[in-house]
């Protein structure tokens, strides 16, 4: 069996990417489909951010004001003091006027380094609350912990914004918090690849919004809207241009033609695709190991509550 060894390059970032190599200098790759159903099965330990209690708390406490400039300036403050319109170029589904009236001011009340720090600190608490004591001391936990911030640091950040800056935040040292660092820097890889395939879509990030709820597997559209800062009329006219596109059909209720199902396949399958490197270059035994070793973890959180059970997601039939 061919021995992998890294490949490591300069990026114009001044990141160093590595990508694994057989030796006969062939690059090994695990099948996008895997890494990508591996990567979507991680990705609630990192969401859980987003409603956990904590998180306006301690940003609330680092000086920010409760609400939405929580959730702009705490994921943003990776990127340092960025204009609104750059925050909603990288979040890309926000209106960009809800934006706007949050950032830049948020900078005004909190540095992006006191946001970082209030950020762990209310990821650790959450954490610790959902999990507890038991499973965040846990070998399994400190394991997956290590597997994933060594697929974390495989990651390739060309084109990547929000990656890039968060590869480049200092380590934590404690095992849950490394966990959550490395599924976060995973999640804003695969993250801005998905932005590259509905840029090349066509799908603005409104388009992308309305096409995604119409799958019926994620956001509620009456959450989307309020969340995202768009008002029905807006929503609207962009549902009027996807069905002239043929896109979605032509009932009230926004559902997917033959022609929209294929359009969010081939986005999702491309999304997997440009994805796939850091998990390659892991390999796929440690890739698969590392989705078992996660996966009891989220199924806790889940059972703890980590998401709202109505008024959010799409109910599964």
């Amino acid at each position: 069996m061919a021995i992998a060894t890294p490949n490591t390059h300069e990026v114009g970032s001044g990141l160093r990417c590595q990508r694994a190599v057989g030796s006969g200098g062939s690059v090994r790759h695990v099948d996008h489909i895997v890494s990508g159903r591996i990567a979507r099965g991680l990705e609630p330990f990192h969401a859980m951010t987003y409603f956990a209690p904590e998180t306006e708390q301690y940003l609330a406490a680092a000086g920010l004001k409760p609400g939405r400039m929580c959730y702009f300036a705490g994921r943003g403050a990776p990127m340092g003091a960025v204009s609104a319109s750059v925050v909603a170029a990288t979040f890309y589904n926000f209106n960009p006027d809800m934006v706007a009236r949050h950032i830049p001011a948020a900078w005004s009340l909190a540095t992006p380094s006191a946001l970082v720090d209030a950020r762990f600190a209310a990821v650790d608490a959450a954490l610790r609350r959902l999990l507890g004591d038991e499973l965040i001391a846990s070998p399994e936990l400190a394991e997956a912990a290590e597997l994933a911030r060594r697929v974390a640091q495989l990651c390739c950040c060309e084109g990547r914004p929000l990656a890039a800056a968060h590869l480049e935040l200092d380590w934590p040292e404690q095992s849950h918090l490394v966990l959550w660092h490395a599924i976060s820097i995973l999640r804003e890889h695969r993250g801005d690849g998905h932005l590259a395939a509905l840029l090349d879509a066509d799908l603005n990030g409104l388009q992308a919004l309305i096409t995604h709820t119409a799958t019926g597997k994620g956001f509620l559209p009456s959450f989307a809207k309020a969340s995202r800062g768009w008002s029905d009329e807006q929503w609207d006219a962009e549902a009027d241009v996807l069905r002239e596109r043929g896109v979605l059909d032509s009932g009230d209720e926004p559902a997917l033609t033959e022609v929209g199902e294929a359009l969010r396949q081939r986005i999702e399958g491309e999304t997997d695709r440009l994805g796939g490197g850091p998990w390659s270059a892991l390999g796929e035994d440690e890739a698969v190991r590392l989705g078992e070793l996660v996966r009891p973890l989220v199924r806790t959180l889940l059972k703890a509550g980590c998401f709202p059970s109505e008024g959010v997601f799409t109910p599964r039939g």
